[in-house]
């Protein structure tokens, strides 16, 4: 039998058994795993998993679903309240791009997989290798999957407060990684008028920026100055 790259023999990452992914899952009754299928092993995984499902009405039917497995990742809202700023990047996205938006260049909030670290871990070092900064004490903001209808990833949401003697280093991602990051630092007011006239289109940016306004360290609720 031919051996498969990422299934029984390594891969380019050192990878095997990639088609194993799910095939032991029985946490809901009503779904029964018959087959992964590995379609496609890039940096990232894309699978094909065919499974019985059970209907609302008692009916079974098989179903095919591709996923697309990045891994877990950490993404992190660095804010100044006695200034009233926060730190974001800008920097090409090509699926935005090719998806309609003018020129692919996102304003988001820092962010990157887990790899070998933990989601706090993670976004420290995202927040040191993209905007430069030490993060002060993390503040866990809630978990989520952006995409579960094709993406695995699972993404855990931080803000943390930072000054400017905090911004030690030129931020600007990981040349190695094809990374040209711009740092922007911004008032909040402006940061979140972003969000509304379409200048920032990130999904994890905008649920950030919504939750530091709502319930975070710009909301009514919260002590000390207030942004311009």
């Amino acid at each position: 039998m031919k051996s498969r790259p990422g299934v029984d023999v390594p891969d380019h990452r050192d990878r095997t058994g990639l088609d194993r992914a799910g095939r032991d899952l029985d946490r809901n009754p009503d779904v029964v795993v018959r087959d992964v299928e590995l379609t496609s092993r890039g940096w990232h995984v894309l699978r094909r998993t065919t499974f019985d499902y059970r209907r609302r009405d008692g009916r079974w039917e098989t179903q095919e679903r591709e996923t697309y497995d990045r891994g877990n990742g950490a993404v992190v809202l660095p804010y100044d309240t006695e200034r009233g700023r926060v730190l974001l990047t800008r920097q090409f996205r090509y699926p935005a791009y090719v998806n309609g938006h003018p020129d692919g260049m996102l304003v988001e909030a820092a962010a990157g997989l887990l790899d070998a670290d933990d989601p706090a871990a993670a976004v420290r070092r995202e927040a040191a290798e993209e905007l430069g900064v030490v993060l002060g004490p993390l503040t866990p903001v809630l978990d989520a999957y952006m995409s579960p209808g094709s993406v695995t990833e699972r993404l855990h949401f931080f803000a943390a407060p930072y000054t400017p003697a905090d911004r030690t280093g030129t931020g600007g991602g990981v040349e190695e990684e094809g990374e040209d990051i711009e740092v922007l630092e911004l008032p909040f007011a402006e940061a979140l008028a972003m969000t509304r006239d379409g200048r920032i289109a990130d999904g994890k940016t905008v649920l950030l920026l919504q939750w530091a306004a709502l319930d975070g360290p710009f909301a009514p609720s919260a002590t000390g100055p207030r942004p311009d």
